[in-house]
């Protein structure tokens, strides 16, 4: 039996905060206590309102909300909430709702600390320990998002032609961070993912993200996600990082099991609130 470290605790506001510095939209504007974020549709974090400051005085969040509408309409974007699972959001929630947003893309917000142990998800039984300060052989690690990462990343969870894939470049560009790529036996891209390491804040410092956790379709379960994640908290652990963050959607039973194994524990939810959805944006 494992035991893991529980995950550190880090507020939900506080995790928001990183969650945004490690996903920056390139265009953005704060409004009454929300972030008004577009990135020309690609993805949805990055083209959704993060209502920072959920509670308040009911007329004045009605004035926001109509705000808000012109500012995607002058981008031609629809209005997109990312509305987080606290009770600080009860009266925004009671707004969408009478407005007709939807509910959609349910996401988990999951953390641990570092030094936790990680579990081999091949022996379910009596799981091996896997350290995280192991070497990690063959995973490339990088400071910069190459093409052949961009390339795989994008094949997997990109939605879009080449002027949104540079779109979601400057995404990544936005936040410093580390790149980790495997490849399998004839040297193709096989796994990539991120590690975020937004810079010291409000929110905390110490803390790193895991992102854009990707593996070529022909390649899946050969372990390559696992290696990729052990070499990014290996990366981590170099850092000193106190904990991380990660975000899975709710639908994702196999990733959100991969996560748990991986001493992953959820530390809260969120989903994004559409109104008259056009184009249905995707991923966490």
């Amino acid at each position: 039996m494992i035991v893991s470290r529980p995950a550190p605790a880090l507020a939900l506001p506080g995790l928001e905060a990183l969650m945004d510095a490690a996903w920056p939209a390139p265009d953005r504007e704060e409004s009454d206590g929300w972030v008004l974020r577009a990135a020309s549709g690609v993805t949805q974090r990055a083209n959704s309102v993060w209502p920072r400051g959920p509670e308040g005085d009911m007329h004045r969040q009605h004035e926001a909300l109509s705000a808000a509408r012109l500012w995607y309409r002058g981008r031609r974007l629809p209005l997109i909430f990312q509305v987080f699972d606290d009770p600080r959001s009860t009266g925004l929630n009671a707004i969408l709702d009478g407005e007709g947003f939807t509910r959609q893309s349910e996401t988990l917000v999951m953390c641990r600390s570092n030094g936790a142990q990680v579990a081999d998800p091949q022996s379910m039984n009596q799981p091996a320990v896997l350290q995280t300060a192991a070497a990690q052989p063959g995973v490339e690690i990088s400071t910069v998002p190459s093409d052949e990462w961009l390339e795989l990343w994008w094949s997997v969870d990109g939605r879009g032609g080449p002027a949104e894939r540079e779109t979601a470049r400057s995404i990544l560009a936005g936040c410093p961070s580390l790149y980790a790529l495997v490849r399998s036996d004839d040297g193709v891209p096989a796994a990539v993912g991120r590690l975020a390491l937004p810079p010291a804040g409000e929110a905390g410092s110490g803390w790193g993200g895991l992102y854009s956790m990707a593996t070529r379709p022909d390649a899946r379960r050969r372990g390559h996600a696992l290696r990729i994640m052990q070499a990014l908290l290996q990366e981590g652990a170099a850092r000193n990082l106190a904990g991380y963050w990660l975000l899975v959607t709710a639908a994702n039973s196999g990733a959100r099991q991969l996560y748990a194994q991986a001493g992953f524990k959820e530390a809260g939810r969120y989903l994004y609130r559409q109104e008259r959805p056009k184009r249905h944006l995707t991923g966490c």
